[in-house]
């Protein structure tokens, strides 16, 4: 059996132990909330994190292409760049995949059998760690360039409550 189709087998453990493990990186009374409250209304962060980390699961599993791989990435990413996670601290939850994975298929792994292949795997995690930092990236510049709109938008009305001209600000 491949170490792929072993990890699909147990797919919902493992996005479940990846989500407790990411949920651990906030402070104790969010991670209270976060576990707690299911519905993706009255928790919109703790459901939109467990889809995004399903979705990226699916894609490291199935290997699919990077766009769904980006769209996946962005579900979680864009989350934490909204909360000024450093780039460290929005990205380290993809490296925590790896000890997931090593601490649910432990047996499995222990007799080496399948050592190429999480190689291999750990590879393409590191992988989309990169390609987590461009979308991080990018979510960071959209931020920045709606933060700079909303600055002009106030002086430009704060120079028009005045009698200014504002012309091309």
């Amino acid at each position: 059996m491949k170490l792929l189709s072993l990890m699909g087998e147990r797919k919902a453990r493992l996005k479940d132990r990846w989500l407790q493990r990411l949920f651990e990186g906030y402070p104790p009374e969010t991670t209270i909330f976060l576990k707690k409250e299911k519905d993706r209304f009255d928790n919109p962060v703790g459901y939109q994190t467990a889809e995004g980390l399903r979705r990226l699961l699916d894609t490291v599993i199935q290997e699919m292409d990077r766009g769904q791989v980006l769209a996946a990435l962005d579900e979680i990413i864009s989350i934490r760049a909204l909360q000024n996670f450093s780039p460290s601290q929005a990205l380290a939850f993809i490296f925590l995949l790896k000890d997931v994975i090593r601490e649910e298929l432990a047996p499995e792994l222990q007799n080496g059998q399948f050592s190429q292949e999480l190689q291999e795997l750990e590879s393409r995690i590191d992988g989309l760690a990169l390609l987590g930092f461009e979308v991080y990236t990018r979510r960071r510049e959209k931020l920045l360039e709606i933060r700079i709109a909303e600055v002009k938008n106030r002086v430009s009305g704060f120079l028009r409550s005045k009698g200014m001209d504002v012309g091309s600000f």
